[in-house]
């Protein structure tokens, strides 16, 4: 049984505190590895000798960090392959899937080969009588990541690639499910020449969490999980004087107006509902058709949809559409949900409960759900299920369904299937979500842009990579500065315009 440790100052470690976490193999239920989960003072240790290394970091021009990053995107395109299979190995999903988890952490690296440019600050000459301004941005220090199971390859890189970019050191902390993808991406960037000690992975679980928010030489933390704990995050941090940008839990729902291409938003809807088995933020949980007939008839389509879904492990090969959930406590809580659709009134038109897999009975799968008729007093609406299920509620018209979105505590995502431009415009516009689809199931921005939600899906004022992830890891130095060359002699003790 493999035995998972820390990666430090560019070596394996494997941690003396003498207590693990189980890793499992989704599609069997047969543990598979276990991680050794730190300490406080090894965390602390490790932030220490972060602080030292990043020194020279930051001392590094930003091309050089940048020509890292070069390398580091071309030892992720080499290695594609084996990443995709860590991925799926420890958290289940498919193959494709994995080289999708893998592709988008990557598309960010390659935005961080930019970084000098993102880097840039502002410069006014003669300002005032023999006066410039200028701006510099300048890295925080050490930084720190805190990342979920759900995308063990992307969301790392999210958090890495613009942090080190901008000369910071990290402290990762992945998911202590699926551990190993973020130990092979470090092993990567050690390749690629970044020095030893400036990213730290560190496995751990809550007691990690808080030395981290409480270590003074941490200066910034990034989170993605659940919302109750991206809020603790997120006031711990706060309270710490940390700048922090932790994004939560998702309800996305998806619009579909009655001049809607119906079999394209079919498609879309089971993709984006039961891609991953539903365990991604993104994920669209909620249709909400406008009309009865506009209703009827998507249900009519989607049913046979559905049905025809593949789920198995991701060793049976590309065509498998999902695999299992990651925990059997997590299939647990999905089918509970489930029973509680039905007991609370709402019609099972599709029921994956029953799903069995000859030679995987002990796997955590779960089959694909389709519920009508829910309404947002009942549980599957309010709850983020994070699994393979689909609800539709009805509206008898736009403005109902607008109101729907915009009354939803969560306001990560959200899409509008129509053929009016009008419609999808004033859409756009006035809802209340941080990332909006027209005709486009998941609008995941791409990586130049920035990504992040509204509401309580996301808490903190700059998003996930992007321009804003160059702000969230650096701090704005202004210098004023006057050279006396031709300037008359004598002070002036008053506060006044510079011209």
């Amino acid at each position: 049984m493999e035995q998972i440790g820390h990666y430090i100052n560019g070596a394996h470690v494997s941690g003396g505190s003498g207590r693990t976490a189980d890793i499992y193999n989704p599609a069997t239920g047969e543990k598979q590895g276990q991680v050794t989960l730190a300490t406080k003072d090894e965390l602390d240790e490790a932030v220490a000798k972060a602080a030292e290394a990043q020194k020279g970091w930051a001392a590094t021009n930003p091309q050089r960090r940048a020509r890292v990053m070069m390398r580091f995107a071309a030892l992720i395109n080499e290695h594609m392959d084996e990443l995709a299979e860590l991925v799926s190995r420890e958290h289940g999903k498919t193959l494709p899937d994995g080289r999708g988890d893998v592709q988008r952490g990557l598309e960010v690296v390659e935005v961080c080969m930019g970084g000098p440019a993102l880097l840039k600050g502002e410069f006014t000459d003669d300002g005032g009588p023999g006066i410039d301004l200028y701006s510099m941005r300048q890295p925080l220090g050490v930084v720190a990541g805190i990342t979920p199971f759900n995308f063990p390859a992307m969301i790392p890189l999210w958090k890495m690639a613009p942090a080190l970019t901008c000369g910071n050191a990290m402290i990762l902390k992945p998911s202590e499910r699926c551990p190993s993808t973020s130990l092979r991406l470090a092993e990567l960037l050690t390749e690629a020449g970044l020095p030893d000690g400036v990213l730290q992975v560190v496995n751990g679980d809550k007691e990690v969490v808080d030395a981290i928010l409480d270590n003074e030489t941490v200066q910034a933390v990034g989170f993605v999980g659940s919302t109750p704990i991206a809020q603790y995050i997120y006031g711990r941090a706060a309270n710490n004087g940390k700048r922090a940008q932790c994004f939560g839990g998702a309800k996305n729902h998806m619009i579909i107006m009655p001049d809607a291409d119906l079999d394209k938003a079919a498609d879309a809807l089971v993709g984006a509902g039961f891609g991953a088995a539903g365990e991604r933020c993104m994920a669209i949980s909620v249709a909400v058709p406008v009309g009865q007939e506009t209703a009827d008839a998507l249900v009519e389509r989607l049913v046979p949809r559905i049905e025809k879904l593949k789920v198995g492990p991701y060793t049976a090969g590309e065509d498998v559409d999902f695999g299992p959930v990651i925990t059997a406590q997590a299939k647990d809580r999905i089918l509970g949900l489930i029973d509680s659709g039905v007991e609370q009134g709402a019609n099972l038109v599709v029921d994956g409960r029953g799903f069995k897999l000859q030679g995987y009975e002990n796997g955590f799968f779960v089959g694909p759900s389709l519920f009508d008729n829910v309404t947002p007093d009942m549980d599957i609406y309010k709850e983020e299920i994070f699994g393979p299920v689909l609800s539709q509620v009805r509206t008898d018209n736009y403005e109902d369904a607008l109101d729907l979105v915009m009354d939803n505590p969560y306001g990560n995502g959200t899409a509008i299937f129509t053929a009016d431009g009008d419609t999808a415009r004033d859409f756009a516009h006035r809802v209340n979500v941080g990332m909006v689809g027209i005709n486009f199931p998941i609008p995941v921005p791409l990586s130049y842009h920035t990504f992040g939600g509204w509401k309580k899906s996301a808490f903190g004022d700059l998003n996930q990579y992007g321009p804003d992830a160059f702000r969230f890891y650096t701090r704005t130095k202004t210098v004023t500065a006057r050279w006396f060359s031709g300037i008359k002699e004598g002070g002036d003790f008053h506060f006044k315009a510079m011209d």
